[in-house]
């Protein structure tokens, strides 16, 4: 009886070794002076991580592990307010005045994060930080132990602040909580690279993606933006933080 006891705990042992090796820790990490509410999105296919969103107040660290082949995107929610019956909950990112989107994509524009795990400690994870739909904090991503090659940095300006007015998202007390892209705002094929403008040959950089490529430079500005601003990185741990080196400054990043 107690060699079959000792076999089970050696088999739990074996396959939760294996567990946690099939898994790859992400760290995210508020540097803003106020709360926000990150959120999770799997690709089809993919589970739901993270509960699919939580609130992590300033200056506070929240640490999830995902399988070691998950691909879906991650984003920050700002202005929340989940205990009254106003919709949309958040001022940005919102999912269905959810606090766990549960699979549910936020509501744009918001900074994406853009995730494509490999499933291999031997093989490189993909991941970008997006503006296609459009801006709302600024976010930088790297790897921990800290590698230059494997990070994406911040913006250098506040894309709020430089936001023209035709793209602006305002609240109630007429801030600029985000700025839509072009696409977003305007719905035109040569804004969003689709129909005769679909492919990189026709696709070019527009007065607004020039914007918000000088305001955030590692990040995509546009949907066929060449090179892309792709990293691809093997590692067991990445670190994202919001608002890295600060809020409403023209360095308010790296």
């Amino acid at each position: 009886m107690k060699s079959l006891q000792v076999a089970a705990v050696l088999l739990l042992l074996l396959f939760s070794g294996q567990s946690l090796a099939h898994t790859v820790s992400f760290y995210v990490h508020n540097k803003c002076p106020f709360p926000i509410w990150p959120a999770t999105a799997p690709n089809t296919g993919q589970p739901v991580i993270a509960n699919g969103g939580f609130y992590l107040p300033p200056g506070q660290t929240r640490q999830f592990d995902v399988p070691w082949s998950w691909n879906g995107r991650i984003w920050a929610r700002t202005g929340c307010k989940f205990n009254t019956n106003w919709q949309p909950a958040c001022e940005t990112g919102d999912c269905d005045g959810r606090l766990q989107c549960n699979g549910l994509i936020g509501k744009p524009p918001v900074t994406l994060i853009q995730v494509a795990l490999q499933g291999d400690k031997g093989k490189p994870n993909f991941y970008d930080v997006s503006l296609v739909d459009g801006y709302n904090l600024p976010v930088s991503v790297g790897t921990q132990p800290f590698s230059t090659k494997c990070s994406i940095g911040g913006c250098l300006k506040n894309l709020n602040n430089c936001c023209p007015q035709e793209l602006q998202v305002v609240n109630k007390n007429g801030e600029v909580v985000a700025c839509k892209s072009a696409c977003l705002a305007f719905d035109f094929d040569s804004f969003c690279c689709r129909n005769e403008y679909g492919s990189p040959e026709k696709c070019k950089p527009s007065l607004y993606s020039k914007i918000f490529k000088e305001a955030c430079p590692y990040y995509y500005s546009y949907a066929f933006e060449m090179p892309p601003p792709l990293v691809n990185c093997a590692a067991k741990e990445y670190v994202i933080t919001f608002c890295p080196s600060g809020w409403g400054t023209d360095q308010a990043s790296i």
